[in-house]
């Protein structure tokens, strides 16, 4: 009868070890997700980021002009024939939607995208030089990437935070 007690510990013993290391695993788990996420933010950050800037540089007349809307980079309506700066439009990897928040210059084009995620990142130093701004930031909304005109470029003055639209909204 003794014994029957004994095997009861044992394996009650055996499930709370088991469901300890689920745990483990499931927390392990979900850090893992978010720093694949976070790669995945800033690989598409700059892909949005190198697209402004060439639809930017490739302004007919020389004078730099900023994209009014996101599928602008898709397909450029500037120029009579196809010229792409983006194959698609990403999703935010971080909301899971494609919705973006806009980061515009004073006459209304789009100078940079962030996430709108207010979720804070794993990630707080050691970027790249472009993204030495994420630094210390709090949240993914943080984490702006914007295109500035070197010096050579003609700048288009101070920006402002565009409300949050939706890719494909004006």
């Amino acid at each position: 009868m003794q014994a029957r007690g004994f095997t009861y510990l044992g394996v009650l013993l055996v499930v709370a070890i088991q469901g300890a290391a689920l745990a483990a695993a499931a927390t392990v788990w979900h850090t893992l997700n978010k720093r694949e996420k976070e790669a995945e933010l800033l690989f598409i950050g700059h892909q949005f980021r190198q697209a402004i800037g060439s639809y930017y540089r490739s302004t007919p007349g020389g004078v730099g002009q900023y994209p009014k809307r996101l599928e602008d980079l898709l397909l450029d309506p500037r120029h009579t024939g196809t010229v792409r700066h983006l194959r698609r439009l990403w999703r935010d990897p971080m909301t899971g939607k494609t919705e973006w928040g806009l980061l515009r210059d004073a006459s209304g084009g789009i100078v940079g995208v962030f996430s709108l995620s207010t979720d804070p990142p794993l990630k707080t130093a050691h970027f790249d030089a472009a993204d030495r701004n994420f630094e210390g930031q709090t949240s993914y909304a943080g984490w702006q990437f914007i295109y500035e005109p070197s010096s050579s470029e003609t700048p288009r003055g101070p920006r402002s935070v565009g409300a949050n639209l939706r890719a494909g909204e004006d």
